[in-house]
C-alpha cells in the first residue's frame, strides 16, 4: 500500500522529515518498506524558469532557425538558437538554462550545454512541452501567460509537487489503516499516546478531518430509488444523485495526489473517488445515470449462468452468489469489485448516481477470487472497512465532484442501513496486562494509550476497566487484542527484559518424530538427495491418473486462488512430478528429491490426513555423472531405488521385512514392503501414461514411505527387541539364480510365496535382480531374474541338497505359474 507524505500530512500536523515518520510507523505495525521520492514532473523542471523573447531573427547561416535575445530576470538577456516554427517576439515561453536536465515524457534526458548551432552561440533552450515533460506536443514550443514575469521557476508555475511515498506492508488485520485518514490515526495515537515532550505533542500531533459542510441538496429533481434485497450480502447502502456535471481532465493537485501513489488519472468524476477511496478508506462507485433503467437501484444476486460485461470488456458468467448493482432490466455492476461497462462514466455524461456502500467481506472475497479480480475496491472491502463513515465518504466525495466538476446534488442522500453495527465491548484487567508484556505499565499511560486509539471507558476500577472499541477497529475484538494494541503504541523496543535466562530439559523420547525425521533427512542429504517441499494445495485433475484416487475423496477448498490449487492432494507423486518437470525445463536431468509432507482426504463426511515420506529419482545416479573421471556415470534404477529405501529401514532398525507384489497402479514395476501386515513403503518405476501427462521422456522412480507406520513399528521393536545379536554364519551359503519366462501379468509376490513355502529352511532370501520386457520375447510375456540364497547354520550345503530344492521350485513355477525356463 502506498501512502504519499503530503497528503498524509493534511491531516495531521507534523514537521518530522520522512525518514523518522518512515521509522514511526514500522514501530506501530505498520512496515514501511521503503521510501520514495515523487516528482510531479520528472526532475521537477529545476533550472527552467519563465523567459520573455526580447527579438526573434532570421538566422544568418540556417534558413529554418531563429536567432533569438531572451530575458529570463537576470539583467543579462541570453541569445539561444531555436528552430520552433511559432517563436516570435514579445512571448513568454520556458527556458532550460545552462546546466539543467530535461525529461521528455518518455523519461529520457538531456542536458543543457553552452552550444554553437550554425556559426552561432546558443546559451540555453526554449522548449517545447513534450522536451520538459509536461505533454506529447512538439508542434512548437511551449507559449506561456503574458501576465508571467521572467526569471519565475516554471515548477511554480505547473504546480509541480515533490513528495515522499511510503511503501507500506500492509497485514490483513490492518484493515483500519487501508487510507491516508487511518494512517494520520496511527501517527496521532503515537504522539498523544506516548509520554512525549509537552512542547513536541503542541507542535505535532493535532488531526484534521476532511470537512463536509458545505454539502446540500440543491433540488430533488432526480432522485433513484434503491431497493436492497440482500441486507446480509449489504448490510449498508448510501446513494445521490448529481446533475449538471461536466466530465474533463482533473486538475493538478488531484492528479498528483493519485499519480503519488500509481493511480493514472482517468477523468474528474472517476478521480474523486478514487481519491476518497484513499483518503478515507471507503470505496465509492460513479454510474452515468441516463443508464439506469427504471430510475431504480436494486442490490440482490442474479442466476447462476447470467452474462455480464465488466469495464475491462470482458464478459462474464455471474454465480448465483455474486452480489449485483442492477436497475430494473439490467445488471450495472459487480457489488464491491468492478463496474460494468454498460453502466460507466463517459465523456458524455451530465447526471450521476452516486454509491457508497459497505458490502459483506467474504462474499466479496470469495466474488474477486471467482472472477480473478483484484482491485483497489475488493481489497478493501475484503478485509472489512469503517461501516459508520458511509455516508460521511459520500457527502465528501459528492462536495469535491461538485468543486471540480460542477452541478448539482439532485435527490436526499438515501441511506439503507437497518442493522447498525453496533461497537465490541472488552473488558480489560490490569493483571492480564502485566502478566502478558512482563512488566507493569502505568495505569495513567494506559488510559492515554487507549484514548488516543479511540476506545471509549465504559467503567473504571482497582481491577481493571470495561471499553468500548469502536467498529472499524475489526481486529481488536478481545482482552488480548486491547493489550496488543496498548503494546504497539507504548513501543515494543521499550518493553525491558531480564537478564537471568531460565532453561527446563524436558523429558525426550529418541524415537520422537522431528528426531526420526532429521535423522532419515541427513542420511538422505548425505546420499544426494535435494529436501523439496511442494504445495498441498494441487489440481483437482490429477485423481484422474489414478484408479485408486477419486473425486469424491477430494479436499475441496471453499475459496481457491486458481484451478490448479483447488484441492488438497490425495497424493505426493504429482506435486513431486511437478518438480522434477520445473528442473527438466532448466536443463537439470539428474535429479534426487525427498519430501516430508501430508496427503488428504475426505471419507463418510470426515477429514483424513496423513504423513509421508517420498523419494523421486531421475536421470544418473550422480548429479554430475560422467562429466569426469572421478564421477561413473549409471542411470538410476529400480534396485538402485530398493537400495536406498532398505537403507532407511535398516537405519531405523527395522527388521523381518516381507517384501510383496504393489497394489496400486501409478507403478509398471513395484515392490511394497511390510512388517507383519503393516504396510510401510511402495516404490517402483512410475507408468509411462502419468510421465507423459507430464510430458517427462526420462524413467522415474518413486517411492511412498507411510511415516506414521514407519515411526511406529521403529518404537514397537526397539521396546520389545531392545539389544540382541546373534552369531555370524559359520557355514557358507549357496546361489542358485532362475530366469523365468512368466507371463506379463504374473507378480513377483507370487514367485516369493511359491518359494518360502517349498524351499525348506535352508532358503534364507529369494530376490529379483532383473527383468526384461521386449525384443526376442513372446507377446504377453516377460523374463525374471530370480536369486536364491541358501545356508545351513549347523553344516556346509553340498550342490546335491541345493539342486533337489531348486528341481523342486521349478516344478512348481511350471505348474502353478506356466513358467519356463530360458
Amino acid at each position: 500500500m502506498k501512502i504519499s507524505y503530503n497528503w498524509l500530512k493534511q491531516f495531521i500536523h507534523i514537521d518530522w522529515p520522512a525518514e523518522k515518520t518512515g521509522e514511526i510507523l514500522t514501530d506501530l505495525g505498520l512496515e514501511v518498506e521503503g521510501i520514495e521520492k515523487f516528482e510531479s514532473v520528472k526532475g521537477g523542471l529545476k533550472g527552467v524558469v519563465v523567459g520573455e523573447v526580447l527579438s526573434c531573427d532570421a538566422h544568418p547561416n540556417a534558413d529554418r532557425l531563429k536567432l533569438t535575445q531572451v530575458d529570463i530576470g537576470t539583467g543579462e538577456a541570453l541569445q539561444i538558437v531555436c528552430g520552433a516554427p511559432n517563436v516570435a517576439k514579445g512571448q513568454k515561453v520556458a527556458v532550460a538554462s545552462i546546466g539543467s536536465v530535461l525529461y521528455n515524457d518518455k523519461g529520457e534526458s538531456l542536458k543543457i550545454k553552452k552550444g554553437k548551432i550554425r556559426g552561432e552561440e546558443s546559451h540555453g533552450m526554449i522548449c517545447a512541452e513534450d522536451e520538459l515533460g509536461l505533454g506529447k506536443s512538439h508542434e512548437g514550443i511551449m507559449v506561456l501567460d503574458p501576465d508571467l514575469k521572467p526569471g519565475i521557476p516554471l515548477s511554480e508555475v505547473f504546480e509541480v509537487e515533490n513528495d515522499f511515498v511510503f511503501e507500506i506492508g500492509l497485514t490483513p488485520n490492518r484493515a483500519d489503516a487501508m487510507s491516508h485518514w487511518g494512517v494520520a490515526r496511527d501517527l496521532r495515537a503515537y504522539i498523544s499516546g506516548r509520554q512525549t515532550p509537552a512542547s513536541e505533542t503542541k507542535k505535532n500531533g493535532s488531526l484534521v478531518t476532511p470537512s463536509v459542510s458545505n454539502f446540500h441538496v440543491e433540488n430533488r429533481s432526480r432522485r433513484i430509488a434503491i431497493k436492497v434485497e440482500n441486507t446480509n450480502l449489504a448490510p449498508r447502502y448510501c446513494g445521490l444523485t448529481i446533475s449538471g456535471v461536466k466530465v474533463s481532465e482533473s486538475p493538478n493537485w488531484l492528479k498528483n495526489r493519485l499519480k503519488a501513489i500509481g493511480i493514472a488519472p482517468k477523468n474528474n468524476l472517476v478521480d474523486v473517488t478514487n481519491y476518497v477511496m484513499h483518503e478515507l478508506g471507503q470505496p465509492l462507485h460513479v454510474f452515468d445515470a441516463d443508464k439506469i433503467q427504471g430510475n431504480e437501484i436494486h442490490v440482490k444476486t442474479l442466476p447462476r449462468g447470467t452474462k455480464f460485461t465488466t469495464l475491462d470488456e470482458v464478459e462474464r458468467e455471474l454465480h448465483e452468489e455474486d452480489l449485483m448493482i442492477c436497475d430494473t432490466e439490467k445488471p450495472l455492476c459487480i457489488a464491491g469489485v468492478f463496474g460494468g461497462l454498460s453502466s460507466g462514466i463517459t465523456e458524455n455524461t451530465t447526471s450521476i448516481f452516486l454509491e457508497s456502500a459497505y458490502f459483506n467481506p467474504v462474499s466479496v472475497r470469495k466474488t474477486a477470487k471467482r472472477h480473478g479480480l483484484s482491485t483497489d475496491a475488493s481489497f478493501r472491502f475484503e478485509r472489512g472497512i469503517d461501516p459508520n463513515i458511509t455516508d460521511y465518504a459520500l457527502k465528501r466525495a459528492a462536495v469535491l465532484i461538485q468543486e471540480i466538476a460542477g452541478g448539482d446534488v439532485s435527490s436526499e442522500l438515501d441511506d439503507i442501513y437497518p442493522k447498525k453495527f453496533e461497537d465490541f465491548q472488552v473488558y480489560l484487567s490490569y493483571d492480564k496486562i502485566n502478566s502478558l508484556v512482563g512488566q507493569e505499565l502505568d495505569n495513567t499511560e494506559i488510559k492515554s494509550i487507549l484514548t488516543s486509539l479511540d476506545i471509549r471507558f465504559n467503567n473504571v476500577t482497582e481491577t481493571g476497566m470495561g471499553l468500548t472499541v469502536p467498529a472499524y477497529r475489526v481486529d481488536v475484538t478481545r482482552e488480548v487484542d486491547v493489550i496488543e494494541e496498548i503494546l504497539r503504541v507504548y513501543g515494543y523496543n521499550n518493553i525491558g527484559f531480564s537478564k537471568k535466562l531460565n532453561a527446563s530439559i524436558a523429558l525426550s523420547s529418541k524415537f520422537e518424530d522431528y528426531k526420526l525425521q532429521n535423522i532419515i533427512g541427513n542420511q538422505l542429504t548425505g546420499q544426494g538427495f535435494h529436501e523439496i517441499m511442494a504445495n498441498s494445495l494441487t489440481a483437482a485433475k490429477y485423481v484422474d491418473l489414478s484408479e485408486g484416487l477419486h473425486s469424491e475423496n477430494n479436499v475441496n477448498i471453499l475459496n481457491p486462488l486458481s484451478r490448479d490449487l483447488a484441492v488438497m492432494r490425495q497424493s505426493m507423486l504429482f506435486s513431486g512430478l511437478e518438480a522434477i518437470v520445473h528442473n527438466l525445463h532448466r536443463q537439470k536431468e539428474n535429479l534426487k528429491f525427498f519430501e516430508f509432507g501430508k496427503t488428504y482426504r475426505k471419507e463418510n463426511r470426515k477429514y483424513l490426513e496423513h504423513k509421508h515420506l517420498t523419494l523421486l529419482l531421475t536421470g544418473n545416479r550422480f548429479e554430475n555423472a560422467g562429466e569426469n573421471w572421478t564421477s561413473p556415470s549409471g542411470k538410476s534404477d529400480f534396485f538402485f531405488l530398493k537400495g536406498i529405501v532398505t537403507s532407511i529401514l535398516e537405519r531405523l532398525g527395522i527388521d523381518e521385512l516381507r517384501f510383496a507384489g504393489i497394489d496400486t497402479d501409478v507403478f509398471s514395476e513395484g515392490l511394497c514392503i511390510y512388517v507383519g501386515e503393516n504396510k510401510l513403503v511402495e516404490f517402483g518405476t512410475v507408468k509411462n501414461s502419468i510421465l507423459e501427462y507430464f510430458e517427462i521422456e526420462q524413467e522415474v522412480l518413486y517411492a511412498d514411505f507411510l511415516w506414521e507406520n514407519l515411526v511406529e513399528i521403529a518404537k514397537k521393536q526397539s521396546e520389545n527387541l531392545g539389544v540382541k545379536f546373534k552369531h555370524l554364519p559359520k557355514y557358507p551359503s549357496i546361489r542358485r539364480d532362475f530366469a523365468l519366462l512368466l507371463d506379463e501379468n504374473i507378480t513377483f509376490e507370487e514367485i516369493w510365496e511359491i518359494g518360502v513355502k517349498n524351499g525348506g529352511k535352508i532358503l534364507k532370501n529369494i530376490f529379483l535382480f532383473d527383468v526384461y520386457q521386449g525384443k526376442n520375447l513372446p507377446a504377453g510375456k516377460k523374463s525374471y531374474a530370480v536369486g536364491f540364497v541358501f545356508q545351513d547354520e549347523n553344516k556346509t550345503l553340498t550342490d546335491k541338497q541345493v539342486d533337489k530344492i531348486m528341481l523342486r521350485l521349478q516344478k512348481e513355477f511350471e505348474e502353478k505359474l506356466g513358467a519356463s525356463l530360458r
